[in-house]
């Protein structure tokens, strides 16, 4: 069971860095630092978006509008790391 432990964390650990990446990325087009329209940028930014936007998506309908605030990476990337700690912590115990 310490190896299926090891293989979730590892598996939540790579989203997490996915997920602070697309949140760079997009800070950097915003800031109009990188070219969004440059065939590598574009396809990294694809891959993150489809890997992240319909978690996001899903948490920016219950979320207030706040201008052009965003907190819905801050609260999936707490709501991983807690669902990470409980099952982790779950199969490290034995059940």
């Amino acid at each position: 069971m310490n190896a299926l432990a090891i293989l979730i964390d590892q598996i939540v650990n790579i989203y997490i860095w996915t997920l602070l990446a697309y949140i760079i990325v997009g800070w950097l087009i915003a800031f109009r630092i990188i070219n969004p329209w440059q065939p590598a940028v574009r396809m990294i930014v694809s891959v993150l978006g489809r890997m992240h936007e319909p978690i996001l998506g899903r948490i920016r309908q219950f979320l207030p509008d706040l201008g052009g605030i965003d907190i819905s990476p801050i609260i999936v990337f707490l709501g991983v790391q807690f669902i990470r700690n409980l099952v982790v912590n779950w199969l490290a115990t034995g059940y």
